[in-house]
Formats: structure tokens, C-alpha cells, sequence
């Protein structure tokens, strides 16, 4: 007999920014920072990360886009990988993600892609311990995940090579 189950977790949602802890303002406010030297010529849609690392470094990345659109990188990949490129041996505590739009206002926080959700989550297997995820639009509430590992379930990772 076929057994169902259900997939759960919960978010925090915070009004505003001055809702936030200090020290996830401050990184927040370095993803928004970060937002602002995306190269997003194509999409007018600007993200900005940054990566609090178990070691009090913080390292930041804004998407990045391609005319030949599948070259570009998203701005949670730029950021994680370059921890991870600069930092390999030191855990990924936080990251914070903030998007805007050059035609719109942003009012609430964008979700990463699949592809940043499945490079996050890599890491977070990786290391042992969830990667707890800020995620903001250019002004309202903020979203605060406990885990990537939440917001892609059934992710894939390395025990199935």
C-alpha cells in the first residue's frame, strides 16, 4: 500500500529591514549594495547576494547576464561559489537576497532560481549544517528560511553518484 507524506517547514516573515537582527541588516544591506553593480542589460532585473561565512568574511555577487542567455549567472551563484573559491573549508552560515526592477518596484522577496537553489543546497550537504536564507525585494517584508534544504525538497546531492 502506497504510504503518502507530507513535506513541510516554516518561514519567518519580517515587515522591513529594521525588523531584522543588526547583523543580518548589515548583510542585507551589503546584498543590496551588491544589487547595484549587476550587469543586467537584457532583463532590467537587478539581484544582489551576500554570504556570511563561519569565519565572519563576507562575500558578495550581483547576477551577471549574457546576450547568449544561458551564459549569464544568477547573483546566489556568483556569491557562493566565489566563498567557496575563496574560502573552501569555511561554512556558509547565512546568505541574503535582495532583487529590483529598473521598470518596476520590487514589493515583495524573489525566490532563487532552481539552478541557485540546486548550488546552495550542494553546499549545504557539503557542510553538515543548514544555510539559513534572507530573501528581500527592493522595499517590504523580508522572508527568512531556516534551510535551503526547505525550499528544495528531494534536492539532489552527491550520495546518489
Amino acid at each position: 500500500m502506497a504510504l503518502k507524506k507530507e513535506l513541510r517547514f516554516q518561514i519567518t516573515v519580517y515587515e522591513d529591514l529594521n525588523e531584522l537582527a543588526p547583523k543580518d541588516q548589515a548583510l542585507m544591506l551589503q546584498a543590496v549594495s551588491a544589487r547595484k553593480n549587476a550587469y543586467a542589460p537584457y532583463s532590467n532585473f537587478r539581484v544582489g547576494a551576500a554570504v556570511s561565512l563561519a569565519n565572519a568574511e563576507i562575500v558578495i555577487g550581483s547576477n551577471q547576464e549574457n546576450a547568449s542567455y544561458p551564459s549569464g549567472l544568477c547573483a546566489e551563484r556568483v556569491a557562493i561559489f566565489h566563498a567557496g573559491a575563496k574560502f573552501p573549508n569555511v561554512s556558509v552560515n547565512t546568505v541574503a537576497i535582495t532583487a529590483a526592477s529598473d521598470n518596476y518596484e520590487v514589493t515583495s522577496p524573489a525566490a532563487p532560481c532552481g539552478n541557485c537553489r540546486q548550488a546552495m543546497y550542494e553546499y549545504e550537504f557539503k557542510q553538515k549544517q543548514p544555510i539559513r536564507l534572507l530573501l528581500m525585494g527592493e522595499t517590504g517584508s523580508i522572508i527568512e528560511c531556516s534551510s535551503v534544504d526547505d525550499i528544495l525538497p528531494l534536492g539532489f546531492n552527491s550520495s546518489f553518484l
